[in-house]
């Protein structure tokens, strides 16, 4: 299991994943895949902080770091952060507002520490994304950079590349893709409709070799609904470089996820999940519960933009996290629906192992079928 972009990032099997949690990040990278921390909830400042303990615990081994870089013209600030926020506020209507703490409080979600206020903005501004870029770049052992949504500005990609890094970017359809490659990104991520987070409308079997077909020689990585080594063969036999994964490391015993909030994956079945907007303004596939079904009810207001809903839902978001015993049943749980094949929690070492293993399993099965 050895590809052309294992070489190119000096990593040993082509199994990116995707984490918030440094710890995986770590793990991963140590096992021999590559780690991808989430920039998206921290401010430039803590992000080096994650950056600063990545490296005195990964190693030799390389890692990368996944930003958020919104499109629409809300999500570009003014010169003055605070009157841009206080604008942008100013667009939310009254009642989306006042929906969400209905609903909190008809599940009896506590109240955050009074003086404790959630941070509406924090990673979803372009600005934001820019800062988590810069800080990055100053890692050397930092060997991507990821963009989750949308295509990368011109400038910000020729400043990666001209660091000796490569750009990646996620998208869920062949258009998107061909954005992606028409803007010299060295690396494009096909995700299916099966993943968790932001997700397209196309199935991964189907989209991966759409966008490998349309984006050539430009490599790909297929993405998607992707838990088991079997997977990854097919990813690879469809032409696929490598695999980018994302839900499975949810269930490892490195991620930083409290007991209620994991406990909520494991009971989850692969049809247990939803696609919504109602946390991010943007379809988001995550655990179905009560706060999907409030917000899909004909009373309810409809989401609003990215990153508008955001700033509705972040006071959600903290308190959900904060006290995730007496919340799971509004809890924003982001992930896809290979929840539904996983039944344990396992070191991210076993995981990895265990993937390769499979690959090769499948792979030799195929190899007999042969003539």
């Amino acid at each position: 299991m050895h590809t052309a972009i294992c070489d190119r990032l000096g990593m040993e099997f082509p199994i990116f994943a995707f984490s918030h949690c440094r710890d995986v990040v770590c793990a991963v990278s140590q096992a021999g895949g590559f780690g991808v921390l989430g920039a998206l909830g921290f401010s430039a400042e803590e992000l080096e902080v994650e950056l600063n303990w990545i490296d005195s615990h990964v190693g030799d081994r390389p890692y990368g770091v996944d930003v958020v870089m919104p499109n629409p013209p809300e999500a570009k600030p003014q010169s003055d952060p605070a009157k841009f926020e206080e604008h942008l506020a100013g667009m939310i209507p009254p009642g989306h507002r006042e929906f969400v703490r209905r609903l909190l409080q008809e599940h009896s979600v506590p109240e955050l520490p009074v003086g404790e206020r959630a941070r509406e903005l924090v990673g979803w501004v372009e600005s934001t994304a820019r800062s988590h870029v810069q800080r990055a770049l100053v890692h050397p052992k930092v060997r991507l950079i990821a963009s989750a949504l949308g295509t990368p500005p011109a400038e910000v990609i020729s400043e990666v590349q001209e660091s000796g890094r490569l750009v990646a970017a996620l998208c869920g359809s062949a258009k998107h893709a061909l954005s992606h490659h028409a803007a010299g990104v060295d690396l494009i991520i096909a995700q299916g409709h099966e993943g968790g987070a932001h997700t397209g409308e196309v199935g991964s079997v189907v989209l991966w070799p759409e966008v490998i077909k349309a984006v050539s020689p430009t490599p790909v990585l297929a993405a998607g609904g992707i838990g088991t080594g079997q997977q990854i063969a097919a990813a690879l036999a469809l032409g696929a470089e490598g695999v980018w994964t994302g839900s499975l490391w949810l269930l490892v015993e490195e991620a930083d996820l409290q007991p209620a909030q994991q406990a909520s994956y494991l009971r989850a079945g692969t049809g247990d999940t939803i696609r919504s907007r109602s946390f991010t303004g943007k379809p988001n596939r995550m655990l179905r519960n009560a706060w999907t079904a409030a917000w899909d009810a004909e009373d309810a207001p409809t989401p609003l933009g990215m990153p508008l809903q955001y700033m509705v839902t972040s006071d959600a978001v903290l308190r959900t996290s904060r006290y995730a015993s007496r919340s799971q049943d509004v809890a924003f749980n982001a992930g896809g629906q290979v929840l539904g094949l996983v039944d344990e929690v396992r070191s991210t070492r076993d995981v990895i192992y265990t993937l390769v293993e499979e690959y090769f399993e499948a792979t030799e099965r195929l190899q007999k079928l042969a003539p």
